[in-house]
Order: structure tokens, then sequence, then C-alpha cells
């Protein structure tokens, strides 16, 4: 194989646009009961003063604006979030079906090229902690100019331990022959057991699986056609067939299901001659667990790690993440203790990736835990289940600046809505009246009604539901 070209600035003779794809269809359900289904972890904010979702779009600021995939549950949260760090609004895919990440790749490339025409893009997870952000861009500096030679890149994390829990790439050449251009890529290797880990730390060409990658669209297209992919052309079709709203474009649901449920390391990096591996040293870390969550965060002299109130005596190698209560720890060792409103983790942290247990336990007995927090979010805002009995529900309402609550009904259950900060605009049957704080007002069974917060500030109202039944499929929306 003919040699690279020597690292060239990219400002100099390429041009062609540098196109960030951030996936975020994940659950981050090893993260339980912080990330779940509804709300995963890619939009917590797990450490520094931003979302995951966040900062991956901050390391990529300085490319084109963000071309992005999630599921429908997500997508409010996703824009929202993405609204306060990026400039420009971007492209955000609506998945109708989960299809792993190639269809979501392969939907978002023909997206961009459809855009911008052949185009440099680079495919990032958003629930990945990346420490060293000058570092990042200079890997990816690196790898960009060889996706310009028509290789598909991916960044090898160099091991630090006999990890069992990521697939490994297998350099072609030695480690001391890896130069600061990678090298090309001899073999993917699924995930090892212990002593095939300590083999490959050993041996020093095996690089951790990260799961980003940089190429040109059009070498994705070209590899992707030339080994026949069968559902290559309904991935392209959901998006020529895809439709706007709002914010989104929601890709036609009929063609996207039609494609397979593979990955990228599947449906291209494993059948490719052209993959090249940029070794990767920034602090990299896919927070896939408690464990790894607290090996990645600034401890104290004890190893101990605190997020939220917690006080911690005689405690040695701990996480603490609370959420709104203290939490109080004493004589721990290797415990992670994770508190939210409405579920509490305590667990060995050498047993982490044992919470899926507890996740398919919450699926298996359809328990709310498993997909929704007590506090819910909408694109209006958010409500949270204070208390709750036999006939009765307490609720803990936000509505956002200058938005409203659709015009609905309900047949089994009637309301009574309490303001207790800001002014409330609310329509009762044929009447709008103004409610200012510390005023109330009564929705009787069937009546129809609506609320819109009109102020520059957000509401918030208290909500007691009085009845039998209080299901989602109670609400009847009229507009």
């Amino acid at each position: 194989m003919p040699p690279l070209s020597e690292p060239s600035e990219l400002t100099s003779t390429k041009t062609k646009p540098v196109v960030p794809i951030i996936l975020s269809g994940g659950s981050g359900s090893r993260l339980w009961p912080k990330s779940r289904k509804a709300y995963p972890k890619q939009l917590h904010c797990l450490y520094g003063e931003y979302t995951m979702i966040q900062h991956t779009a901050l390391r990529v600021s300085h490319l084109e604006t963000p071309i992005v995939v999630c599921n429908e549950d997500q997508r409010f949260m996703v824009a929202e979030q993405l609204s306060e760090v990026c400039e420009q609004k971007p492209d955000i895919l609506l998945e109708p079906v989960a299809r792993n990440t190639a269809p979501a790749i392969v939907a978002a490339a023909c997206f961009a090229q459809e855009k911008y025409g052949n185009c440099i893009l680079v495919v990032l997870s958003a629930d990945h902690l990346i420490s060293d952000v000058e570092k990042f861009r200079i890997c990816l500096d690196i790898a960009v100019r060889i996706a310009y030679e028509n290789k598909l890149v991916t960044f090898g994390v160099p091991p630090t331990s006999p990890e069992t829990g990521y697939g490994y790439i297998k350099a072609r050449c030695a480690k001391t022959e890896v130069d600061k251009r990678g090298a090309e890529v001899e073999a993917f290797v699924e995930k090892p057991n212990l002593e095939t880990a300590k083999r490959y730390l050993g041996e020093g060409n095996y690089y951790w699986n990260s799961g980003m990658f940089v190429f040109l669209s059009g070498k994705v297209f070209e590899e992707l056609r030339a080994s026949n992919t069968a559902w290559l052309n309904d991935c392209e079709q959901s998006v020529t067939n895809s439709q706007a709203d709002l914010d989104f474009i929601r890709l036609n649901e009929d063609r996207f299901a039609a494609c397979d449920d593979i990955s990228i390391d599947y449906a291209l990096m494993e059948h490719t001659n052209d993959a090249w591996v940029v070794p990767f040293s920034a602090g990299w870390s896919d927070l896939g667990s408690w464990e790894a969550l607290w090996s990645a965060s600034t401890k104290d002299e004890q190893g101990n790690v605190e997020f939220g109130d917690a006080w911690l005596k005689d405690c040695r190698n701990t996480l603490i993440h609370g959420d709104k209560k203290l939490v109080a720890a004493i004589g721990l060792d290797n415990i992670a203790v994770v508190d939210t409103d409405d579920a509490l983790l305590v667990i060995n942290l050498n047993h982490s990736q044992s919470v899926k247990y507890a996740v398919d336990w919450l699926k298996k007995e359809k328990r709310n835990e498993f997909e929704h927090h007590r506090e819910v979010f909408r694109p209006w805002g958010s409500y949270d289940l204070v208390d709750e009995g036999e006939r009765f529900r307490v609720n803990r309402i936000e509505i956002k600046p200058g938005e409203h609550i659709s015009m609905q009904m309900h047949h089994h259950r009637a309301e009574h809505w309490v303001v207790v900060k800001g002014t409330a605009s609310v329509t009762k049957g044929g009447e709008t009246f103004l409610l200012s704080e510390n005023q109330s007002t009564y929705i009787p069974l069937g009546e129809r009604h609506s609320i819109k917060n009109p102020g520059k500030l957000p509401l918030y109202l208290v909500e007691v539901q009085s009845g039998g039944y209080f299901g989602d499929d109670d609400v009847l929306r009229v507009e």
C-alpha cells in the first residue's frame, strides 16, 4: 500500500466540510437509576457544568453544525439542551425504530451528503467522557487528514488494564511502529475474556474500540454498495421520504424499519480493506458503569467521589451520587450509593455490570422506574409526582415562559390548580382568565381546559388530581 501523504493543515488544500454526527439513541441502562430509557445518561450532567451531549457538541464546536440522531422520546430534551450550546440549530433526525449504529450513521451520512455534498463525517457518541479536549482535537485533525486519503478511520484507546467490557482493534504493526498518523487495522476483535485481555495488554498493538469514526461520506456509500448491502436503499429512502416536523426531521418509518439491526463495525469497518486506527489518549471513557464513573472522577485522599449533598466518614473508594437529599455514609469500602427521587441503588463497585439484572427485572415487571423518573419532562416544561393515593395524585408542575399545555379533557379525573409562582393564563370551557400566586381554579370531569405561561419567568403550580383513574390514555387532547 502506498504511504499516506504527510500531514498538512486542514486549512491549506483541504476544503471539504467537516460535519459531526452525534448518536444519541442509547438508554445507558448500566447507570440506572440515574439513567433511564426516557431520560438516558447523555442528557444528564454527570461531570462538569454541562450534560454529556452538550460536552460532545462543545468538543466539535469549531466544525460544521452537528447532525444528531435520536429517538422520539428524547427529541425535545435533546433540542433544548443543544440550543443552549450550539450557535446554529442542529439538524435532528428522529429514528422511528431502533436499528443500531449502522443505519443511524448511514441515514445521517445521506442527509449530510444532500446538504454538503461529499464531506468528512465525524461520528461521535453523545455519552462519552473525553477529559482532554485539546488532545481530542489534535487526534481529530490527524484522523481528518487520513480520511482525505479515502481511509475509514477509527480511534483506538491504548488500554491501561485488561478490560473485558470493550471490543478491541488490532493494529497491523507493532506499537513501536505506530507513529502519530496511526496504522492500518488488521482486525476488529470481540470483547475478550480476562486471560485474552491480559495478552492484548502485553502485546501492545491492541486498542480499545472507542466507537468514534472519521470518513468521507462518499467512501461510506462506495464501500456499502461494493459489499451489496441489502438495506442501503431502504436507509437512503428513509431520508428521501422524511418529513420536517418543527425542529426535527422524521425518517420514513417503513423504510427505516426495513433496515438491518446492525452495528457500523459489522456492516462496514470489518469488511473494508481501508480501515485505519489513530491512537487516542485523551482521557476517554464510555462511562458505561458506576465503576467507570468513579474511575474517571476526581477523588479525595481516601479515593471517594461525591456528587450532590453527601457526608462521609471512614469511607474508602466509595461513590456517592445524591439527587435532592442528604446522603450520609459511614464505614463503606468500594461501594456506590446512587439516590434518586424514586429509587436507591447500593452496589459493590466490582459488580457494577450487574446493574443490568435490576433493569431487566424492572422491565419484566413493567415498573415505571425502568423508563421514567418521578419528574417527567415535556416540551412545555415538566411535572413531578409529589404524592399519590387510591383516589388522588399531587403533581408539581413547571411551565416554561411562553409555553402552554394543550387543550384537553378527562373522563375519569377532576383537577385543581394552585399557582405558587408566576402568572397563569387559564382557558376553561369558553372562558379565559389569569391566575396569580396563591390563586386557584377547579377543573371538573369532562371540562375542556388548557394553561399557558404568558410571562418571562417559569410558572409553578400544584395540581391535585382526584378520581378513579389517572392513566395517560385519559388525556384527550382537543388541540
